[in-house]
């Protein structure tokens, strides 16, 4: 296939953006326009350089000619839009059925440095008088590319606000400086991550004027994956292709090192070539670098290889489904490592040009492509491979959240920025209403008896929780699970929550890496070699975390409770069942087969009672909610439970409560089965010290408070003086499961660093 694109279609059908921003409530309009007095429409200038920034900014400019009552839209073409070897892409804009007030041509040929500088200096000769014709109250300008600077240059100089998408993101190149050059000319600021906004606020600007929106591209991703995608991915690569069998590749010259992205360029093409599976190869960009990385594509022969199709340009509703159902991307372009991660699709993100970016588990990151064997060995490990669907990015609604921003707008305010310089305001995040948007996880808790999913905050804080009795097949609790996380997730957004992911807890040996049961105790039955990660996360687009319920309970104290700052502790789960977790160094401890913490399986005598597990003498057997229940049986069946001031009806099941209350009110019989189940709970702990020595236990579950004292008085008997000085403490935690199911969250999409 050579490099022309297919024929040109038909003006796009209305999207669904248009549709939603027509069916805004009436009153709503009414009022923001009372708010700004004078029905002053904001006259919004639009301008676009490239096929990439036209992807972002589209979503805005079909938000914004939807509520023609509010804004007036000029849209302003240049850059590589307007050059037939790019692929005209100003053309996909006109079948979006905008109309472009001004087109300028301003890229000067040469695809070197020098031709760089200079089209950033003919831009600046022709936009002036643009933009003296128009009178834009505010500019739309997005990222990094230097026409951007030129743009936002000319603003400025003008006094024209300036409204800067996605700055405050890190990459590594030349486009860093331009992106964070145009953030200081920029009035506003839209951001995609919470990264991004804290590196704008220590960049000193305004807080109120940044608006943590998600990035507008992923409100079309989003919903894009369930549309007619193979006769898409025919017409592009070949009627015998079939999905997550073929490769998408976009690299693009490196600016600070051409000759090195370059050889890089020749190197991913050889690699491509062994690995013999159809590719699609989008051209690069008209950076310096770009001429010659054209070059080698047609010295290896490319555009006319059995294998490969070779492109200028693909319409991004179409891309969106190639790269969806591909079996790997390929290159560095910025498109991988941000909108690829919706789909889950895996991406090789190749040398330094998406250095610092935030990216999710899909990435694999060769940032040394030196050799064709290390690019090789990276198309085998991620070809075919399916990743949780990763919202780093964006949760689908940035477009309201900007118009809202854009209406909020004061003409009437100084136009000369202020900065923020420090001590820099607190970590505060604006969402639509600009009131704090707190950033959450869905928690779910697979409990023997009850099914549990609550919305928790970064704080701990409990914002909704939803309760169901758990069914008793795989099928029925599956789809109550999706269920109540869809219902929960709709809820977050009128509660004020980002969902940042989805954290589970359930009994059970669990492979987090993974996200699948092992298999489970005879509590939970039918879930064993169970996939939770991959269904959860297909239908809510977000990734999800699972670990064991006793991993959760110690992961809560760490976050929420007496572990905070502790660098080694122990959690015990006291309830139905004995569990724990294993704090060490800070870390949980899983284990080489995910089977370490099962501490109610520890052995403290070698002819005790029999254990759920099959052994003998473990300590759920002698202290667990099930054990103290069996007794409570045995007492009751001999008349020897109930004393004065207990009674219970006829139909009442006898359980460990009863005993508690017998031992209690003086039942001699009662008591001594509780001293001995806290003996062997105190003798296990004794085990644990000698094995780990932690400097705290903690106690959590129903009947911590119960075991207490006697386990203390255990070590103080049994163990060696140098573990005796342990604290032993019970937890404070009201819902340590699902806690910790939010801390598996929570921790980890706020410490990642790439």
């Amino acid at each position: 296939m050579g490099t022309n694109a297919p024929p040109r279609r038909e003006p796009l059908a209305r999207g669904p953006h248009e549709v939603y921003f027509k069916n805004l409530s009436k009153q709503k309009q009414k009022e923001v326009m009372e708010k700004n007095g004078n029905n002053h429409k904001l006259r919004v200038c639009v301008a676009t350089c490239n096929r990439a920034d036209y992807s972002k900014l589209a979503p805005i400019m079909f938000g914004i000619k939807a509520e023609p009552q509010f804004f007036e839209l000029d849209v302003v073409v240049l850059g590589s839009h307007l050059i037939d070897d790019y692929g005209n892409t100003y053309r996909m804009i006109e079948q979006d059925d905008f109309d472009i007030h001004t087109r300028l041509h301003t890229i000067v040929r040469g695809e070197d440095e020098a031709a760089m500088v200079e089209s950033v200096g003919l831009a600046l000769v022709k936009l002036p008088d643009v933009l003296n014709r128009l009178k834009p109250d505010i500019m739309i300008v997005h990222g990094d590319r230097f026409d951007a600077l030129a743009l936002a240059t000319s603003a400025a100089l003008m006094n024209i606000r300036i409204l800067h998408i996605e700055g405050g993101e890190v990459s590594g190149t030349i486009d860093d400086s331009i992106r964070h050059a145009i953030t200081k000319l920029a009035h506003y600021h839209v951001c995609c991550t919470r990264s991004a906004e804290q590196h704008l606020i220590a960049m000193c600007e305004d807080h109120d004027r940044i608006l943590l929106a998600g990035c507008p591209s992923y409100d079309k991703l989003l919903s894009a994956k369930n549309k007619d995608y193979m006769s898409i991915i025919r017409m592009w690569l070949g009627e015998d292709v079939k999905t997550r069998d073929y490769i998408v590749a976009l690299q693009h010259p490196v600016t600070t090192d051409i000759k090195h992205s370059i050889k890089m360029f020749e190197l991913t093409l050889d690699a491509l070539i062994s690995f013999n599976k159809r590719t699609l190869v989008l051209f690069p960009n008209v950076d310096a670098g770009s001429k010659e990385m054209v070059r080698v594509m047609r010295k290896k022969g490319i555009e006319h290889h059995p294998n490969f199709r070779a492109v200028k340009h693909v319409p991004f509703d179409q891309f969106i489904q190639l790269v969806a159902h591909a079996g790997c991307m390929i290159g560095n372009s910025s498109c991988g490592v941000r909108e690829v991660g919706a789909f889950g699709t895996p991406v090789i993100n190749l040398g330094t040009r998406q250095t610092g970016r935030e990216t999710g588990e899909n990435v694999l990151h060769v940032r040394d492509a030196d050799t064709q064997d290390k690019i090789l060995h990276a198309l085998q490990l991620q070809f075919g491979k399916q990743y949780p669907c990763s919202k780093i990015y964006g949760d689908g609604n940035a477009v309201p959240r900007i118009l809202k921003f854009l209406k909020s707008i004061d003409l009437k305010e100084p136009l000369q920025k202020k900065f923020c310089f420090p001590p820099v305001k607190d970590n505060i995040s604006q969402d639509i209403d600009h009131i704090l948007e707190t950033q959450s996880a869905l928690a779910v808790d697979l409990g023997g008896t009850n099914l549990r999913v609550a919305i928790v905050s970064m704080k701990g804080e409990i914002v909704k929780k939803y309760t169901q009795l758990n069914p008793k097949t795989y099928e029925d609790r599956l789809e109550l699970i999706l269920k109540m996380c869809v219902e929960a997730a709709s809820e977050a957004v009128n509660v004020n929550c980002r969902i940042l992911g989805v954290g589970i807890s359930t009994g059970g040996r669990v492979n987090p890496r993974e996200g699948i049961v092992l298999h489970s105790t005879k509590l939970i039955q039918e879930w064993s070699s169970v996939d939770l990660r991959t269904p959860i996360s297909d239908a809510l687009h977000l990734p999800v975390w699972v670990d064991n319920d006793g991993n959760c309970a110690a992961l809560a104290e760490r976050k929420f409770g007496h572990g905070k700052g502790i660098e080694n502790f122990v959690t015990l789960i006291t309830g139905t069942g004995i569990g724990g977790g294993i704090i060490h160094q800070h870390e949980l401890i899983h284990g080489s087969s995910f089977c370490a913490a099962e501490l109610g399986h520890i052995v403290v005598s070698l002819d005790g009672p029999e254990c759920l597990c099959g052994s003998q003498g473990c300590i759920e057997a002698y202290a667990s909610g099930i054990a103290l229940q069996r007794e409570a049986k045995k007492l009751h069946d001999e008349d020897l439970l109930l004393v004065e001031g207990m009674s219970m009806k006829k139909e009442e099941v006898v359980s460990a409560a009863h005993l508690i209350q017998a031992a209690k009110l003086g039942n001699t019989k009662a008591d001594s089965i509780l001293r001995t189940a806290g003996t062997a709970l105190g003798l296990g702990v004794v085990n644990i010290l000698h094995t780990m020595n932690p400097s705290l236990v903690i106690l959590s579950g129903v009947l911590a408070s119960h075991y207490v004292n006697a386990v203390k008085d255990v070590i103080n008997r049994q163990a060696l003086s140098s573990v005796k000085t342990v604290d032993v403490v019970v937890s404070n935690l009201a819902d340590p499961a699902l806690l910790g199911a939010a801390s598996l969250v929570l921790d980890y999409t706020t410490r990642r660093i790439y």
